[in-house]
């Protein structure tokens, strides 16, 4: 067995160690520009055209991160990135669920409670005990329902707070209103005060957090963007944000990473920026997945997270 391994960032001495301590069976590299030798599975993050452009030998193709939009707009620019017919497979969980669940409900947290407004207050010096947020009053609608979504609304739900999701199709989540298609979406955004993004990212989900979705929701409301910076309108937003239709808004991702620092989002009083660090992908559990999966192939069984392509997920 062959795999070849290639990331831009990663420690790769790190993955093909522990790679091969998974599966001692196998022969495992980093793939550099020119190697075209034979290869059963391919791990990759971006992977350069030529590294899986011609390999129709290949058994499966592992992305390196729970989202495949890079490698599939990658397909979409220059299609025979992909090889067909090839099956790639996301990362699902390997902890990047608690990640999520963590952010979401620190920021959650932060606005439920109005700590968001009492550091401005600090910075005015100004001593005014504002009047408590009330559960009942601050429904959370979750945009996006698969492992990371469903993860994110049970531990609100644990919490006490009502929510909802909403998705391509119906879900049943305990403790968690449905709602699926475009014509439920607007009775999902009715009454929303805060809205966490964790759609896919796909063509028919860009701009999906716009000025039309905005007025939908309840006036003077919170937006966590946690998915993709194409998801978002930004000239949108900052108009809400002046309108006070949203009253703040936490973004982890954005259009064009690093974010330029010339950007209107760094300096925005009611704007909170963090690196896309929401959940990174840890290596430990990426590798336990990844060697579960290529065992099932081996022995012949369907591997889990393969991806939709007509779907994007």
């Amino acid at each position: 067995m062959n795999i070849i391994f290639y990331h831009p960032f990663f420690d790769v001495q790190s993955w093909l160690d522990g790679m091969k301590q998974r599966l001692p069976q196998a022969r495992i590299r980093q793939w550099l520009p020119g190697d075209d030798q034979p290869a059963d599975y391919a791990l990759a993050w971006q992977p350069p055209f030529e590294m899986l452009a011609n390999r129709q030998r290949l058994k499966g193709i592992f992305a390196l991160g729970a989202g495949v939009d890079a490698i599939l707009q990658q397909e979409r620019l220059r299609p025979g990135t992909l090889p067909a017919g090839v099956p790639l497979v996301r990362l699902e969980d390997t902890g990047m669920a608690q990640q999520m669940q963590e952010y979401a409900l620190s920021y959650v947290l932060r606005y439920f409670r109005r700590f968001d407004e009492y550091q401005l207050l600090q910075q005015q010096k100004r001593w005014q005990p504002l009047a408590p947020h009330q559960q009942e009053n601050f429904t959370i609608g979750i945009l996006g329902a698969g492992v990371l979504g469903k993860s994110v609304a049970q531990k609100l739900v644990e919490f006490g707070f009502e929510v909802r999701c909403w998705s391509r199709s119906a879900k049943q989540i305990p403790g968690v209103a449905s709602f699926a298609g475009e014509g439920q979406r607007a009775a999902f955004l009715d009454g929303t005060r805060l809205i966490i993004n964790l759609l896919p990212n796909t063509p028919e989900t860009a701009g999906v957090l716009n000025r039309d979705l905005f007025a939908h929701l309840v006036p003077g409301a919170y937006l966590i963007n946690l998915a993709r910076g194409a998801h978002l309108v930004e000239d949108d937003l900052l108009a809400a944000l002046d309108q006070g239709q949203i009253a703040a808004a936490t973004l982890d991702v954005f259009a064009r990473e690093p974010l330029a620092t010339e950007h209107p989002f760094w300096c925005h009083p009611r704007v909170t920026i963090t690196p896309h660090i929401a959940a990174i992908t840890l290596p430990q559990q990426a590798m336990d997945m990844i060697a579960t999966n290529i065992q099932a192939i081996e022995a012949g069984r369907a591997p889990s997270g393969v991806v939709d392509m007509a779907r994007g997920y």
